[in-house]
C-alpha cells in the first residue's frame, strides 16, 4: 500500500558540535575542557544512530527508502504513496506533519530514558509492529487538528501543536484582536493558538503560571488546576494573551478564548517592522506580520494522522 518509506531525522548534539568545531576530537576538546561531560554526548549519538539503524531493517526489502533531515522537509516533495517516520523528540513529529498531505506518520522514540515521547508512540522495538500493521492497511491512526493563520497579504502557516502572534523581539506586540463581536487594541507580549496536541504543551505553562499569580496575590476564585487539555481531535482552539498590558490606549478583556471554523480570531498588525507569526517554536518557520497586515486565525481544513498503534 505504500511505494515509499521516508525517514526523517534530526541532527544529534555530537552532530551539530561536530559542524561547528569541524571534527570529532576538538568537540570533545572544546567540551571537556569546559567541564562537560563528552561521554553523555558520544553515548545519545551512538543510541541514535543505533536506533536509526534497526529501524531501516524493520522496512521491507521491496520498498523504497529515503532519509531527510528535519531542515529539508519544507522543501521535500512528499508523495501520495508515502508512509513517513519520524525518529527523534516530540517536536520531530509536530514539525514534520504540517508538512504532509494526509499521508500516515509513525513517531518513533530512539531514546525512553531521553524523551518524554507524547508523540512517540512506538520504540526501536515496537516499531516492527507498527511497520507491519500499517502496510497491511490495518494501523491504528489518529486524526490532529492543526490551526492555521491566513494573512491579507497571502501568506499562510500550519501548526500542529501552537502559533505566535507577536514582535520578533523581546519588545511589546501592538496590535487589534477581534473574536466574535468583541474587538480591542492590545499591548502584549504576544498572542499563543493552541491546537489540543499543543494543549498539553505552551498552553500549559500558561495556565500553570496563571494561576500561580492568581493564588500568590490572593485570588479567590482561581481554579486550583488548569482546565483538562483538548482533544487531540477537537475541531477547536485555545488562545491566550502574554502578559497583556492596560493603559488609556490598550485594554485586556479579550485574553484567553477558544477558536474556531464559525468563530475565527483576527487580529490586525500596528507594528511598522517587527511583526511575526511563527508556528511550533521554530521562529526560522515563520510569516512577516507588520503593520497594514490583517491574519485569520482558525482549524486548519487539513489534520495531521498519527499511527499510534498497530
Amino acid at each position: 500500500m505504500f511505494e515509499r518509506v521516508i525517514t526523517v531525522t534530526r541532527k544529534t548534539e555530537l552532530q551539530e558540535l561536530v559542524e561547528r568545531f569541524g571534527t570529532v576530537p576538538q568537540a570533545r576538546f572544546y567540551l571537556e575542557h569546559a567541564g562537560h561531560d563528552f561521554a553523555r554526548v558520544q553515548a545519545a549519538h551512538d543510541t541514535y544512530m543505533f536506533a536509526l539503524d534497526k529501524i531501516r531493517k524493520h522496512v521491507p526489502g521491496d520498498r523504497k527508502r529515503h532519509t531527510i533531515e528535519r531542515a529539508f522537509v519544507p522543501r521535500y516533495g512528499f508523495e501520495a504513496g508515502d508512509l513517513i517516520v519520524a525518529v527523534g523528540q516530540d517536536g520531530l513529529v509536530s514539525n514534520t506533519a504540517k508538512y504532509l498531505g494526509g499521508q500516515p506518520l509513525i513517531g518513533i522514540n530512539p531514546n525512553p530514558e531521553l524523551y518524554d515521547g507524547v508523540l512517540l508512540p512506538f520504540t526501536t522495538e515496537s516499531a516492527r509492529a507498527g511497520f507491519a500493521a500499517a502496510f497491511a492497511g490495518e494501523a491504528k491512526i489518529k486524526s490532529v487538528t492543526m490551526a492555521e493563520a491566513k494573512t491579507s497579504d497571502g501568506q499562510s502557516l500550519l501548526a500542529f501543536n501552537d502559533l505566535f502572534i507577536g514582535a520578533n523581539s523581546h519588545i511589546s506586540a501592538r496590535y487589534r484582536i477581534t473574536h466574535g463581536e468583541r474587538s480591542e487594541v492590545q499591548s502584549s507580549s504576544g498572542i499563543i493558538v493552541s491546537t489540543g496536541a499543543g494543549s498539553t504543551g505552551w498552553m500549559r505553562s500558561v495556565h500553570t503560571g496563571a494561576l500561580g499569580v492568581a493564588r500568590a496575590v490572593g485570588g479567590k476564585t482561581a481554579p486550583r488546576q488548569a482546565p483538562a487539555p483538548l482533544d487531540w481531535s477537537a475541531r477547536s482552539l485555545l488562545y491566550a494573551v502574554r502578559e497583556p498590558f492596560p493603559s488609556q490606549a490598550t485594554r485586556t478583556t479579550l485574553i484567553y478564548g477558544e477558536v474556531s471554523r464559525d468563530a475565527p480570531l483576527a487580529i490586525a498588525s500596528r507594528m511598522a517592522g517587527y511583526g511575526i507569526i511563527f508556528s511550533d517554536g521554530v521562529e526560522a518557520d515563520n510569516v512577516t506580520f507588520n503593520s497594514g497586515a490583517d491574519v485569520t486565525i482558525s482549524v486548519a481544513e487539513k489534520s495531521a494522522r498519527l499511527v499510534v498503534g498497530p
